[in-house]
């Protein structure tokens, strides 16, 4: 009968960058494959070198990083945020949670959630958001399972890529319909 691994939870610290590169890498590299992910890798991922963009989340007082880790590997980090509301509440924001392929199923990814729930319990936050790209069944499950609710969809619609400017509507003249002439006429649109 095996030992069962020793799990934990802790706040980053700048020695664990490596570690968080290489499963930040690991996150980009699992999501821009699936539905929406091209999208999210170019608008919601962290820009610029891992190594640059999370080196600075280390140091900022107003972020929570935290890692996960068995037997003392750190297997899975987790990045949350606190945006100020209209009305002067705070929202928390979880904008990365991963845990290694390889780590999942034994209570890493749930006990690192708890601690950025913590902290954003301790901002005074009046709530958490978390994003889940479509289709990504485990992502929706984990966090439903954790007590989290859809409150928004946001909907997607994908122009013809190369289209500078796309087609306003004119006066007379039905969105959408294209005139002799026209280079989308002879794209099929």
């Amino acid at each position: 009968m095996g030992v069962a691994a020793e799990e934990a939870v802790r706040a980053a610290a700048p020695e664990d960058l490596p570690a968080i590169v290489a499963l930040a890498e690991a996150l980009r590299g699992e999501l821009t494959p699936m539905r929406g992910g091209r999208l999210w890798a170019v608008r919601e991922a962290r820009p610029g070198p891992a190594d640059v963009a999370y080196g600075a989340l280390l140091v900022d007082p107003e972020v929570c990083a935290v890692v996960g880790t068995l037997d003392g590997v750190v297997v899975g980090f987790g990045v949350a945020t606190v945006e100020a509301l209209a009305d002067g509440g705070k929202l928390g924001v979880v904008t990365e949670l991963f845990v290694d392929p390889e780590a999942r199923a034994v209570g890493v990814g749930e006990t690192m959630l708890e601690g950025l729930v913590a902290f954003c319990t301790r901002e005074g936050c009046v709530g958490i958001d978390a994003f889940a790209l479509p289709g990504h069944r485990a992502a929706k499950n984990f966090f439903e399972e954790s007590g989290f609710t859809a409150r928004a969809i946001v909907m997607h619609h994908v122009l013809p890529a190369g289209d500078p400017e796309p087609e306003k509507p004119q006066p007379g003249k039905p969105y959408g319909e294209t005139q002799p002439g026209d280079p989308r006429a002879s794209a099929g649109t």
